[in-house]
């Protein structure tokens, strides 16, 4: 090539970068003129920064003319283009319309709660049809237990249950009918519809209803600003592994007054096989619908309505004694916020909640059927609601209180019909009534308050104390449990919780969080009234005992978090955050055998004599997270993530049930506007810290990898492939279930499943 022309290319594509300059300016509020911290800027070429804590932002190699779309929780989103990139600008943001959408992370690094993890946007990347509990399987510090394909349970940092303060949007709960768990609030919410969730790490806020180990809260889609008008999307998936069929459609009216969405999903799920390709019975079927409709009487004034109906059908519980006929659900909420008010009281936040389970389970499907035939008929109960003010004392003090109560009320029998004994068939059968739940029913009326007040300009001291008066009762007992106990009147309990912690935010790019909490959390309906059931991982029966004191988890944590760049292209960023908690338990709630209690049911079975739930007080439980990542390349990124969990009951010396194995995650993602690739490995070590008591097994080590991909070709359309447990591996997660009355199998743990290729498609108008 002739050098004059190399010469004036040369000169041609360096032109745009001897008018590239810096761009510095300023983020404020329209309302008061206050800087935005947080407030995301996205230039029309891809540059991206956030500013800092006085709103102040700089955009390096910034060309003539460039425009910038920036974006705050809470406020309008705005395009402006900036004609001179010499001088500094300031711009500012108007308020959005109110929304209620239930948050717990504003996106505010200053008044955020501490120690918080947000997960992705699972709407945008979804490649794979999936359950709600398949949201939790990647999040660093979480596990799975795992039931069969269906009654899976979320577990973070070997908590579980009710010691998880598990909702959706911000307060609302669904509790399970079943005793063995076959419907847990995972299954009353349509997986599609959350658009992310939202997890405070340990009892370190007191304003979202009792909490032991950590708040979970699972976000559903609301319409925003963009989305004015008639908006909506059909989506549809298959798994080849079970021959799954999934599929969702949503369809969306908002104007800046009203907004009206609805959704139904319908999913139709085979029994999977495992990498030895053996069947596990896991097969269900669901339907699912909600509807939810907001109003904006003012700017700062909205009433929104939330309803949803489930229903489970012929649902396959490979590791429970019996198999689920039928679920059906429905869940109505309405919420009221009005805001941005002068004075001492800022805003009112107020929300209310009924939820109404109906569950019918049977054992028509397993072996003991052809001596005993049983149907069980239960339901729940859930109500509740919170009023909520945020006051403002002074310019610094932000102070939110108010009042939550939660209802939960079950009842339900069990039918059994004895065909045979140990004499042979009986020519007349014998019918029994066993009542499961004794009509019984737990109330909690918790009284909180939590300010938060910056100690500096980059420190933020956040405290809360909070009172809950719980009630119990059971008002229909079976004879045997009432002479167990005979003193079962309606009993009051007084618990006392708080939390106190320091946020030091150096910058956007790092943060330091020091928290204490105790949490408190009082026995569950299981752990009171449960009568000769089996609801563990063993063969044994259960007797609840309705004078347990209440858990107290005394919470230590210490986390740090942050970015740097590692190149002059702002997009090339190293992230890393880490967290280390210790927690020290008081009447630490387990079901110990006891020699005086003999079997009720088939009493001539092993084991002979039945666990009775008591408090012991010697135990507590260590553990970290971390995570490091690379951002390189503009779309390339490359996580590494490890959680690890001790525990340990020193009373029964070994370890407390359901601890996850040591987990190591490597993730290599590639990702643009319209198209994105990611694999994961990882590995998971072998468990031999396990509670003995609590019927758990030793289990062995594995890896696996899982492959994603999708794109979207066209406007509005999305396409995606997954192949997951590539290698085709036989292995079982430690929190898995063991087989339970299942013919042609024994007592192992259930295995996950072997390799599954799947195929999503959705599109968006």
């Amino acid at each position: 090539m002739n050098l004059k022309y190399l010469w004036v290319l040369s000169v041609l594509l360096s032109t745009p970068l001897l008018y590239a300059q810096n761009l510095s300016g300023k983020i404020i509020s329209k309302i008061d003129q206050q800087p935005l911290d947080g407030a995301h800027i996205l230039t029309n070429n891809g540059l991206a920064t956030y500013t800092n804590f006085d709103g102040d932002f700089v955009l390096k190699n910034v060309e003539e003319n460039v425009i910038l779309t920036i974006s705050y929780v809470g406020y309008k989103t705005i395009q402006q283009q900036v004609l001179d990139i010499n001088t500094p600008i300031v711009i500012t943001l108007q308020e959005a319309p109110i929304a209620i959408n239930r948050v717990l992370v504003t996106g505010n690094m200053k008044i955020d709660p501490v120690l918080t993890l947000e997960t992705n946007d699972y709407v945008k990347k979804i490649v794979q049809p999936r359950n709600v509990a398949d949201l939790f399987n990647d999040v660093n510090g979480f596990s799975l237990i795992k039931r069969g394909n269906y009654a899976i349970d979320p577990s973070f940092r070997a908590t579980q249950y009710e010691q998880l303060n598990v909702q959706f949007d911000g307060g609302t709960k669904a509790m399970n009918a079943c005793p063995n768990r076959m419907d847990p609030i995972t299954t009353h919410v349509i997986p599609e519809e959350i658009e992310k969730i939202e997890i405070i790490k340990g009892p370190y806020s007191v304003r979202y209803g009792a909490t032991f180990g950590g708040i979970v809260n699972m976000v559903t889609q609301k319409p925003t600003i963009e989305d004015y008008g008639i908006h909506g999307s059909v989506s549809g998936g298959y798994e080849s592994n079970g021959n799954s069929m999934v599929s969702m459609a949503r369809l969306q009216q908002a104007t800046e007054k009203y907004d009206v969405a609805g959704n139904i999903g319908f999913r139709d799920f085979g029994n999977y096989e495992d990498g030895d390709g053996t069947e596990i019975p896991s097969s269900f079927r669901s339907l699912d619908y909600g509807i939810k409709a907001g109003v904006n009487f003012t700017e700062n004034q909205r009433l929104q309505a939330h309803w949803r109906q489930s229903f489970g059908r012929d649902v396959l519980h490979a590791g429970l004694p019996m198999d689920t006929e039928e679920d059906n659900s429905s869940i109505l909420s309405l919420d009221y916020k009005l805001g941005s008010m002068p004075g001492l009281v800022e805003s009112i936040d107020s929300k209310i909640y009924y939820s109404y389970v109906d569950h019918v389970m049977t054992n028509y499907n397993r072996p003991t059927f052809m001596m005993t035939s049983a149907i069980s008929a239960i339901d729940a109960t859930t109500a509740g609601g919170k009023v909520e003010l945020k006051l403002k004392p002074t310019d610094n003090l932000a102070l939110f209180t108010g009042v939550d109560v939660l209802h939960i009320a079950r009842d339900g029998n069990r039918t059994r019909l004895v065909k045979s004994n140990t004499m042979g068939v009986l020519e007349t059968p014998l019918t029994f009534e066993d009542k499961i739940w004794q009509d019984s029913y737990i109330n909690d009326i918790g009284l909180f308050a939590e300010g938060k007040y910056p100690i500096t300009e980059k420190t933020m001291l956040t405290a809360g104390v909070r009172y809950d008066n719980v009630t119990s009762e059971s008002k229909d007992p079976e004879a045997d449990f009432a002479a167990l106990y005979t003193n079962l009147d309606k009993r009051t309990e007084h618990n006392f919780s708080g939390t106190a912690s320091i946020k030091y935010v150096y910058s956007p790019q790092f943060i330091m969080e020091v928290a204490y909490g105790r949490g408190v959390r009082s026995a569950n309906m299981i752990e009171r009234f449960i009568n000769h059931f089996s609801v563990g991982q063993d063969a044994y029966e259960y007797v609840g005992n309705p004078n347990l004191e209440a858990e107290v988890n005394n919470q230590f944590e210490v986390g740090f978090k942050g970015k740097m760049p590692i190149s002059e292209n702002t997009l090339d960023m190293f992230r890393y955050s880490t967290s280390f908690y210790y927690s020290l338990y008081e009447n630490y709630i387990v079901a110990i055998i006891d020699e005086t209690q003999t079997r009720k049911f088939m009493p001539m079975n092993e084991p002979s004599n039945a666990k009775v739930f008591r408090n012991l007080d010697d135990a507590y439980k260590t553990g970290f997270e971390i995570m490091a990542g690379v951002d390189f390349c503009n779309h390339f990124n490359f996580t590494t993530e490890l959680a690890y969990v001790y525990a340990k009951n020193n009373d029964l010396n070994e370890s407390l049930p359901l601890v996850p194995p040591l987990v190591t995650r490597f993730k290599l993602g590639f990702e643009k506007e319209k198209f994105w690739v990611n694999a994961e490995y990882r590995l998971t070590a072998k468990q031999d810290n396990i509670a003995y008591s609590f019927g758990e097994q030793v289990t062995p080590g594995y890896e696996i990898m899982d492959l994603r991909l999708g794109v979207i070709p066209m406007k509005n359309l999305t396409l995606g492939v997954a192949a997951l447990n590539v290698f085709d591996k036989t292995y079982s997660n430690h929190l898995n279930f063991a087989f339970n009355n299942q013919a042609e199998f024994g007592t192992e743990p259930i295995n996950d499943s072997g390799r599954n290729l799947s195929v999503f498609v959705q599109y968006e108008f």
